[in-house]
This record gives C-alpha cells, structure tokens and sequence, in this order.
C-alpha cells in the first residue's frame, strides 16, 4: 500500500514539474521587458512570479527525487514470503508406492469381446460297437 501511495505521488510530482517547467517564460522573454510587455503578461508582477514558479519547481524536483529514492529503496528489497498451508508443502515423507496401478478402463465405443465358452472335445478312445 505505500509503493502504491508513493507511486501515486510520484506521478503527481513529475506532473506538476513538467507543468510549472512548460509555465516559466525562458531567458529570451527578458528583452521584451524594456518596452514594458514584461510585467503585464504575469500575475506576480515582473520579478513575483519567476521566483514564485522556480521556487514551487524546486519544490517539486525535491519531493521527486526523494521519492525516487524511496521507490527505488523499496524495490530492491526482498518482498516478505507468504504463509504456506500445508496444501502448499509437498509431503516430504510418503511411502513410495510398489505395486502397479490396474490399467486405466478404456474409452474407446467399441465393446470388449465377451469371453468365449471352450467347446466340448471328442473322445478319441475307440468306441464299442
């Protein structure tokens, strides 16, 4: 439940970064701050809001990076084995079996031959006539 909840967080955070990054004006938009189109395109005022965003990116970035650790910390230890159940164990100690198993009963349609009677044999010791 905490790789998930640390998951989670860590999605909002590279969100948020990627959000504030594509926000903050680059260094170029600084030449149009001499003619006065600086301070009007931002809430903060001029200066307000570069560092209002650099700091909450910083913000972000940290809370990524030790979340990245942590999950990465989490990861490469051992996951806790399970309770096994005696179904789970194979019996260590059966006897071993020595007769042979009578031969499985067959599925084919055809029906076994019924077993025949044997037939009376002649006598071959000469009769009296």
């Amino acid at each position: 439940m905490l790789r998930t909840a640390l998951t989670i967080l860590q999605v909002f955070a590279s969100v948020a970064i990627v959000a504030l990054v594509l926000i903050q004006r680059g260094k170029g938009a600084d030449a149009g701050a001499g003619f006065g189109a600086g301070a009007s395109g931002t809430v903060f005022g001029a200066r307000g809001a570069r560092t209002a965003l650099s700091r909450a990116t910083a913000v972000f970035a940290a809370i990524f990076m030790m979340n990245s650790l942590a999950l990465a910390y989490m990861g490469t230890r051992a996951a806790p084995q399970a309770e096994k159940s005696v179904l789970d164990v194979p019996a260590e100690n059966e006897p071993a079996t020595t007769t042979t198993p009578a031969p499985a009963p067959s599925t084919s349609s055809i029906p076994a031959p019924a077993p025949q009677e044997p037939t009376p044999q002649k006598d071959s010791s000469p009769q009296e006539r």
